[in-house]
């Protein structure tokens, strides 16, 4: 059965479930939510995930929102992007927990605030702050790529895949590859992994589709 995967290009968060299960080799498919029209707020898409927000995985009667909770379920499915060992476990563990409250968490709603809110609703000191949100948690990422190639383990695992997200897609908010060549180095090595899109090729929906 193929599983569906109700996303959509913009969202990092989406990104961080649709590339893991591409890589393991999960047998399923992109549904296009239209976050920008507001589909994600439409009683018909609170059916399917109350929290109006994507990604959604739907495998028969398994419904799981959070793309963490996804990942988990990646795991459990295939074994891969993990470990069998508690303590790199619980550093792969670290690092997601990291990423969705100081990684994820910034870099998105910057890009958001923007790219994607209309100018006239953007306030310039509050984007300072999310930058310097998003400076701070760079600087993190950057000192610990600077010592190895893979965040958590000796090997690409869910810890990379969730902190790597946000980080190609081509809106500013604050990320510059040149200036952070440890960070710029790990991104090539993900992407160098067999099976690896970008996430406008991986699911619907691009600034590109709306303009």
């Amino acid at each position: 059965m193929t599983a569906k995967l109700y996303c959509f290009g913009e969202s990092g968060n989406s990104y961080k479930a649709a590339l893991p299960m591409e890589l393991a080799g999960i047998d399923w498919e992109p549904v296009f939510v239209d976050f920008f029209s507001g589909e994600a707020r439409s009683d018909a898409y609170k059916e399917i995930n109350p929290m109006g927000e994507a990604p959604v995985l739907v495998d028969g009667d398994l419904r799981l929102s959070q793309s963490g909770a996804i990942q988990d379920w990646v795991v459990e499915q295939t074994g891969k992007f993990w470990s069998d060992d508690p303590a790199e476990r619980r550093e792969i563990l670290r690092w997601q927990f990291w990423d969705n409250h100081k990684g994820s968490s910034q870099f998105g709603v910057t890009r958001f605030l923007m790219n994607f809110l209309p100018e006239k609703h953007r306030n310039a000191d509050v984007i300072a702050f999310m930058q310097g949100r998003c400076k701070a948690a760079l600087a993190v990422l950057e000192a610990e790529l600077a010592t190895r190639d893979w965040l958590a383990c000796d090997r690409l695992t869910m810890a990379d895949l969730s902190c790597c997200a946000y980080l190609y897609y081509p809106e500013p908010f604050g990320f510059d590859r040149a200036e952070y060549p440890a960070i710029s180095a790990w991104l090539d090595r993900i992407s160098e992994t067999p099976g690896w899109k970008h996430p406008y090729d991986l699911m619907p929906g691009s600034p590109a589709d709306r303009a």
